[in-house]
């Protein structure tokens, strides 16, 4: 099984139109195995890292939350 990643340089490439594709992708959850999926959210989530104003719209898929560790 291949693993794809991207760099950070790549990252800092991508257009709006490269997250909506992949945002759409995560909605429809459509993956012929789980990892496939589980390698496009965390392609997003790095996404968010590095270009936040990007995946604003698309937040509710990557499930932050505010956990009371006390």
């Amino acid at each position: 099984m291949a693993v794809l990643t991207k760099t950070p340089q790549e990252i800092s490439h991508m257009s709006e139109a490269d997250v909506a594709s992949l945002a759409t992708r995560l909605e429809l959850d459509d993956y012929a195995s789980p990892f496939e999926a589980l390698q496009d959210w965390h392609l997003l989530r790095a996404i968010a890292f590095q270009r936040q104003e990007l995946v604003e719209p698309y937040l509710h898929l990557l499930d932050f939350e505010a956990y009371d560790e006390s």
